[in-house]
This record gives structure tokens, C-alpha cells and sequence, in this order.
């Protein structure tokens, strides 16, 4: 094992002399002034925290605070980052039917798509978010890779910025721009018995049910099912999509101990989806095809299906300390046979390729975690610790035909052909090619100055990254990635007044190191097969946050630095860089009655610097406009009581498909409109009625350029889209 002689694992196995010892501090120091944990016991959590979800901010789309890594839950104006919880009010409103649905609120955030797969993939801040990096209620790897049904979760937690410390480095390899966590339901204090059916434009329908009930003395069980079924063609020529999903959620609580515990299940079938394109070297971008138009072949498909459970236990030790524990398992399996688009010249000539692939993921992961309040003299302390462990098997076979001709803009149905040129394992039944653990220990401390308006953080996690591959035909181990490192945080927050915050943060976001290739420029790599250690980007952030009355708002100024490796004099090590700048603004809340703002802008430099005889200094990164924004207004009608406008507004600015400049991707400008009727059906039912149109003028554009670090592959936008639904709440 080649471990950093600075941070010796034997640090990983220190918690329970740390247990023991904040607890015993925390009893025989004074605690501060405030509430202790257990006299604060509300609505059942998702997280299983004695003070349950974050309030709702006036309007109800966002919430007050959201879940900061191992910091917790934290209200908006006392944490050193950008964070937003968009909430079921908005997901409903809105009829979002995946994570991508909700985010594209968020300014910083922009959907693209995984390389050669119909993932989601989340860019934030320039920096790619694979789905399959997302965390469920604090824990990764427990949600579906490529699509998640927006039934499952009550909140989408946004953070922007890096989060090694936060959250510990994500077994995906990425996440080095923001983090996304996702709250399951809960059983609220009222039952719930909800209905809900719609259509879309296109022949697509869905169908979906919400009940929950609290039983037990004082209401301390609580049980929710969300069970949801969709099916039908979509707005593209050809392309159909049918999912079917469950959730069961279950938490107990008394008066010291809450518990809770989720179980997952969902079908996804996506047939004929639009396929992405990629635009050979020196070639202009191609001019956008058909709005409806689809050159995927009719036989291309992307099957998944995932079942996946977690629990999660906090228990209040005394009035100070509270220990928690979590843990979570997922099986998912994928079957695709896809074809991508590769352009051949300006005509729309082009070369599609088949590719068969099936996936098996066996997951597994856990944390424990203790937090202690107490104080010092006059200092209030918040310390956490935790320890979380993540492991994943992936088993995979795959298989690769000869590309046949077509063309972008009259497309060539062909047969398909499984005489594969490059395979790999047996498709019908994949071995194990790849395990990932991850372990870290992480120790923080908020402290509180002149009675909490100076909050500064500091904390470090020490991260430990291990990757096996192994030959997809021979099952031999090929490889074997063991590194660790040690990744800080600080950050600090000064209420000038209740109303007004500053703050500054210092940040560090990790993943795998790369492996240095066999030869370069024609010549052997002197270090050919080295393992570098864990890549950290290094995030530096200032910003300040205002509220009065029932509207928010924010604005940041970060910088963000990527190290990029190659060969230099025949060694490969960091050698370059990747510098992001930007300026985010944000707006929320209700600044007059019946109106309902939320959105923003971003404004984003992204530059290479240092890279390979400096040919490409100073050029932009691929995929990351300039500046991107996203406003949305809802509106409640003036004397018509129960309706409601809505319109939200989607800017991004041009993009380069090319590292050397040379691709331009134009901007473009999206409009959403909506309408939603809410009426009384005798004395006890609501009944709920939306009609969403998105893309309202049917803009037709690429939409995002790559996904996949230094890849180019383009994707078109979805044509005008009609979505009706009626909800009734029982």
C-alpha cells in the first residue's frame, strides 16, 4: 500500500477515544445559552435531526438552510458557501420529472449529458456532476446512475463549490464544482392521500400516488409510499420512455433516539433516444437538425433498473451530544445498445457506430458521525466528527461494431450488426471489472464569538482512494489505485446585522489521481504506470447574503484551481492548470404579496493555463459559457382565487466544443410557461390542476457541449413541450 507518510491510516481508527472524549467534555463544560436537542422535537426528518426540515423561506420554493456535508443542516445566513434546498412545492409546480428538471432553477447549474450514455450529467460551476456522484440523505451511491424519478425526493440540496471536506471525495471522480443531496419523504403531522394523473404532448401519461400516515403513541411512526408509473412517446420522432418507480419511507422517534429508513425501487426504459453528436476536428459546429428529428437507430435503447435501501439513527447521548449512524445498499443493472453520432464534413455526412453495454453496480456504504455543543468561557463550540466508509463492485461486458454511414440531417435507418470489432467480457453475463473503496475520518469545529454574529469553521478530513480494475476477458487485475491525502477547510461568517452577512471560505475539492500512459510523442514515459496523488482543486470564496422581510438574496466572487497533467521531457506529472473566476447573483423569496421570485445569473471565466508547450494558454475550457441565468416568476391572479402565472427565463451564453477555440456553440435563450388552478371538491378534497409548456417558442439549439472532461459531443435540445396533470389531495 503506498500511503502519504504525513497521514498514517492508523488516524482512520482514532473515533472512539474521540467519542469518549467530547463527551466528556461536553458534560463538564458549560453549554450555551440556547435549546438543548431534545426539547426541540417537530416534524419527523429525512436526516433523523431533532429540529426535522428546514423551514420553508416565504414564497416556498426554497428553503431556509440545507444539509452542508458534515456541518449538517445550516440556515442560509450562517454558512460559508452557496447553498439552496429547492423544495416540493417548486418540484410539483414546475411537474420536474428528474434532478436536471429541478436544477436548471439554480444559475450555476447546467444539464449535460454522460459520454456515449443518456446519463445526467450536472454541470456546476464548469466542473461536471455525474448523476451517480448525487448523495441520498448524506450517502453516495445509493440512486439510480442515469435517471432519478423526482417522486423520491422531498428536497433537492444544492452546494456550490468544491466539498472534499463537506462530503468526502465522490466515487464517481467528480463533483469538484458543488455537491447535490436529495431528502427522501417523510410522513408529515396531517395524512396525506394524494392522486395524481397527467399527460404530455408527445402521448406520453403518467400516473402516481402519495399516502402517508403517523401511528403510535404521540404520533411517533410515521409511514409515506410514492408510487409513480410514465409511459408513452415523447415530443422526438420515434422516442418513447416508460418508468415505474416505488418508495417506501418509515421513521420512529422518541424523545432521545429517531430513526428512519428508506426503500427504493425504479424501472427506467428509454427507446430511440436522440443520440448525441460529435463534430470531427477543423469542422464548423453543424447547423441544428429538425426540432422532432431523430437520427438514433429505431433498435437503440437504455434499460436500468435499481433497488436500493438506507437507514439512519441519531441518537441525543445527553443534552450536548448527539451520535448518528447511516448505511445504504444498491443493486442496479443497465443494458444499452446505443449509436452515436460522429460528423464527417459540413454536408452532415457522418459515421454512427454501434455499442452494446451491460452493467452490473453492487453498492455499499456507511458513516457514523458525532456532534457536540458546549462552550468555552464565552465561546459556544459546535465539533463534529465522523467516519464514513464506501464500497462499489462494477461489473461490466461490452461490445463495439463497425460504423455505417448516415447523415445528421437525413438519417439512414440501418440494420444492427453484432459482429463487434472491440469487445470485451460476456454481455449476457458481465465479471467484475472494477472496485472502488473510498474511507475517511473528518473532525470539524464551528466556533461562536459576540453571542454567535462571528462564526467561523475550520476542520480537516483525512481521504483514503482505492481502485482495482481488472481484464474484462481474463479477470486478471490490471490495475490498483492506493492514495491518501488530508484536505482543509475554513470558512467564516460576520452578521453585521441579523439581516446581513459576510463571509469567506477556503475549500478543497478531491478525486483519483490520473496514471501515466506508456509512451508519448513516440517515445516511452520515464514513469509509464505511476499512480499520482488524489488531484485537489483549491476553491477560494467571498460573498455576502441579505434577507429583509420575505425576500433573499446573495451574491459570490470565487476562484477555483484544477491542476491538469501531461508529458513534460518524456515525464508525466501536474503540470498545468485550469483557472475558473466567476460572479454568482441570487434572488428569492416573495418581495410582493401573490408574487414569487426565483433565479439569478452567473458569470463565469474559465481559462487553461500552463498547458503543453503552451499552445493553448489562455484559451476558454470547453463547455463552460461565459454566462448563464435562470429567473422565474409565479404569480398569484388578483381576484381569482386559485390561479396562478408562471414563467421562467434560460440564458447560456456560447460555449467552445474545442480546446484550441476554434468550435463556437452559439448561446440560447429558453422560455417556460405555466398555469395551475387549485379548487375545493366538497369539504375535504383539494383538487390541484397545471399545465406546464416548456420551451415555450420552440427554440431549437444545441444545448450542451460535452460532460466529460475534454470531450465535445453535442446535444440537442428538447422541441416544445405540453404537460397537463391533475392532482387530488384526498
Amino acid at each position: 500500500m503506498i500511503t502519504n507518510t504525513l497521514m498514517r491510516p492508523v488516524a482512520l481508527f482514532s473515533f472512539t477515544p474521540l467519542v469518549l472524549a467530547m463527551s466528556a467534555m461536553a458534560q463538564t463544560v458549560a453549554p450555551p445559552a440556547e435549546p438543548s436537542l431534545n426539547e426541540v422535537v417537530v416534524n419527523a426528518s429525512a436526516d433523523a435531526s431533532a429540529e426535522g426540515l428546514s423551514k420553508p423561506f416565504p414564497g416556498g420554493q426554497v428553503a431556509r438552510g440545507a444539509r452542508v456535508g458534515i456541518l449538517g443542516t445550516q440556515d442560509f445566513m450562517e454558512t460559508p458557501f452557496q447553498t439552496t434546498a429547492f423544495t416540493q412545492e417548486l418540484i410539483a409546480n414546475q411537474q420536474a420529472q428528474s434532478v436536471a428538471d429541478v436544477l436548471r432553477n439554480a444559475p450555476s447549474v447546467r444539464q449535460a449529458r454522460g459520454y456515449g450514455n443518456f446519463q445526467e450529467v450536472y454541470v456546476v460551476r464548469g466542473y461536471p456532476l455525474y448523476s451517480d456522484d448525487i448523495a441520498y440523505n448524506g450517502l453516495y451511491g445509493m440512486l439510480p446512475r442515469q435517471y432519478v424519478a423526482s417522486q423520491f425526493f422531498e428536497r433537492v440540496e444544492v452546494l456550490l463549490g468544491a466539498s472534499a471536506f463537506l462530503n468526502g471525495a465522490a466515487p464517481g471522480g467528480s463533483a469538484l464544482g458543488g455537491s447535490v443531496n436529495l431528502l427522501p419523504k417523510r410522513a408529515s403531522n396531517e395524512p396525506l392521500t394524494q392522486v395524481s394523473a397527467g399527460i404530455e404532448s408527445g402521448g406520453q401519461g403518467f400516473v402516481a400516488a402519495d399516502i402517508s400516515r403517523r401511528f403510535g403513541p404521540d404520533q411517533s411512526t410515521g409511514v409515506r409510499l410514492n408510487v409513480a408509473h410514465r409511459q408513452g412517446d415523447t415530443e422526438i420522432d420515434r422516442e418513447s420512455r416508460e418508468l415505474s418507480m416505488l418508495g417506501l419511507g418509515l421513521d420512529w422517534r422518541s424523545s432521545k433516539v429517531r430513526l428512519s429508513a428508506d426503500l427504493g425501487y425504479q424501472d427506467h426504459d428509454l427507446r430511440a433516444g436522440r443520440a448525441q453528436v460529435t463534430p470531427a476536428s477543423g469542422l464548423a459546429i453543424p447547423s441544428v437538425p429538425s426540432r422532432t428529428g431523430n437520427y438514433s437507430q429505431p433498435w437503440t435503447y437504455s434499460k436500468e433498473k435499481d433497488l436500493f435501501g438506507t437507514v439512519r439513527a441519531e441518537w441525543d447521548i445527553n443534552d450536548q451530544v448527539t451520535a448518528w449512524a447511516a448505511g445504504g445498499v444498491r443493486a442496479g443493472e443497465e443494458r444499452n445498445v446505443l449509436t452515436g453520432i460522429t460528423m464527417l464534413d459540413a454536408a452532415g455526412n457522418a459515421m454512427t457506430s454501434p455499442f452494446d453495454n451491460h452493467r452490473k453496480d453492487n453498492i455499499r456504504t456507511g458513516e457514523v458521525g458525532l456532534r457536540a455543543r458546549f462552550a468555552t468561557g464565552s465561546v459556544g463550540h459546535q465539533v463534529v466528527a465522523s467516519l464514513n466508509s464506501y464500497s462499489g463492485t462494477e461489473r461490466n461486458a461490452y461490445g463495439m461494431a463497425s460504423g455505417t454511414d448516415t447523415n445528421l440531417y437525413s438519417p439512414v435507418d440501418v440494420a444492427r450488426s453484432t459482429q463487434y470489432v472491440w469487445s470485451g467480457g460476456d454481455l449476457g453475463n458481465p465479471s467484475r471489472v472494477g472496485v472502488v473503496k473510498t474511507r475517511s475520518l473528518a473532525l470539524a469545529d464551528t466556533l461562536s464569538f459576540m453571542d454567535g454574529r462571528l462564526l467561523p469553521t475550520i476542520g480537516l478530513r483525512y481521504q483514503k482512494i482505492e481502485q482495482t480494475g481488472f481484464d474484462y476477458s481474463s479477470k486478471e487485475q490490471t490495475s490498483h489505485y492506493d492514495k491518501s491525502r488530508v484536505t482543509p477547510m475554513a470558512g467564516i461568517v460576520f452578521k453585521l446585522q441579523p439581516s446581513l452577512s459576510l463571509y469567506a471560505s477556503y475549500i478543497e475539492g478531491l478525486q483519483q489521481g490520473d496514471t501515466a500512459p506508456m509512451t508519448a510523442n513516440g517515445l516511452p514515459v520515464l514513469n509509464a504506470g505511476a499512480l499520482l496523488q488524489p488531484l485537489r482543486t483549491k476553491q477560494k470564496e467571498v460573498g455576502v447574503k441579505w434577507e429583509q422581510g420575505d425576500l433573499g438574496a446573495s451574491a459570490a466572487y470565487f476562484i477555483s484551481d484544477k491542476p491538469t497533467s501531461f508529458v513534460r521531457d518524456q515525464v508525466f506529472s501536474e503540470n498545468g492548470k485550469e483557472t475558473r473566476k466567476g460572479v454568482e447573483l441570487s434572488v428569492f423569496g416573495q418581495p410582493a404579496k401573490g408574487l414569487r421570485l426565483l433565479g439569478g445569473v452567473t458569470f463565469l471565466n474559465a481559462r487553461q493555463n500552463d498547458t503543453d508547450g503552451g499552445l493553448l494558454d489562455g484559451k476558454r475550457v470547453i463547455g463552460v459559457p461565459r454566462q448563464q441565468l435562470s429567473l422565474n416568476a409565479d404569480w398569484d391572479v388578483p381576484g381569482v382565487r386559485g390561479l396562478a402565472l408562471s414563467a421562467q427565463l434560460l440564458h447560456t451564453g456560447s460555449q467552445w466544443a474545442d480546446g484550441a477555440n476554434t468550435q463556437k456553440v452559439a448561446s440560447w435563450t429558453r422560455t417556460d410557461l405555466g398555469v395551475r388552478y387549485l379548487m375545493p371538491i366538497g369539504d375535504t378534497r383539494l383538487l390541484t390542476l397545471r399545465a406546464n409548456l416548456s420551451n415555450a417558442f420552440d427554440k431549437n439549439y444545441w444545448a450542451s457541449v460535452g460532460g466529460f472532461p475534454g470531450a465535445n459531443y453535442l446535444v440537442q435540445s428538447t422541441p416544445r413541450t405540453l404537460a397537463l396533470s391533475a392532482t387530488v389531495d384526498f
